[in-house]
């Protein structure tokens, strides 16, 4: 009987600090600095009133899953894909494009505060990034690049049903790659000599929905 008593606490006690799953989807807008990217579209398809600033915005899309561990801290895996783009005009008749797509997956740590009716999550975390570019003058061509990248988050989830939340948050990025290539050939700064690459860092800002379990 004592056994049995023992066993019913246990799973009780586990029972009131019971792992959630949190799942999230949102769309934001990054504003980022990235020299290498920026100096190379300035010095050699950009003038006048055309030239990228220093911080340009980016479309952000992200979907994350989120595991619970207690009513303090959380893992979460997320996903996220930043959007890129420029287009100018090279000359009588051509159309200079250049747009990049960056997968950004990262391992993210919680820490939790909850409420009623609301939560709010700090996080940090890393993970990979893959990026995929192409450049059109009067030809088009595909180029590649991976690397690493850090971020820090702020979230705050506000009930609208039982499970639904709507979700705001804001987070700071910091991405590093290699030389953007296809293999045969490298996209150099004319001006400098320097290999184009995309690191940046960026100040994003996003809206969405999460289902908590």
């Amino acid at each position: 009987m004592k056994k049995i008593l023992l066993l019913l606490f246990l799973f009780l006690s586990i029972n009131k600090i019971s792992a959630q799953w949190d799942l999230s989807a949102s769309m934001g807008l990054d504003f980022k600095s990235s020299p290498s990217f920026r100096d190379y579209v300035n010095t050699g398809f950009s003038y006048g009133n055309d030239l990228i600033p220093t911080f340009k915005s980016a479309i952000n899309f992200t979907g994350e899953a989120a595991y619970k561990l207690s009513n303090t801290f959380a893992l979460g895996l997320e996903y996220g894909l930043q959007i890129d783009s420029y287009t100018a005009s090279a000359g009588p008749g051509g159309i200079y494009e250049i747009s990049y797509t960056m997968q950004k997956p990262s391992i993210v740590a919680y820490y939790v505060i909850p409420g009623n009716g609301y939560q709010l999550k700090l996080g940090g975390g890393a993970g990979p990034r893959l990026a995929s570019l192409t450049e059109k003058i009067y030809n088009s061509a595909d180029y590649s690049v991976n690397g690493y990248g850090f971020l820090l988050k702020a979230e705050g989830n506000t009930i609208l049903s039982r499970y639904f939340y709507a979700l705001i948050g804001a987070n700071i990025r910091y991405d590093v790659t290699g030389d953007v290539s296809n293999g045969q050939n490298t996209l150099i700064n004319r001006a400098t000599g320097e290999v184009l690459n995309l690191n940046a860092i960026s100040f994003g800002i996003y809206l969405g929905i999460s289902f908590i379990l």
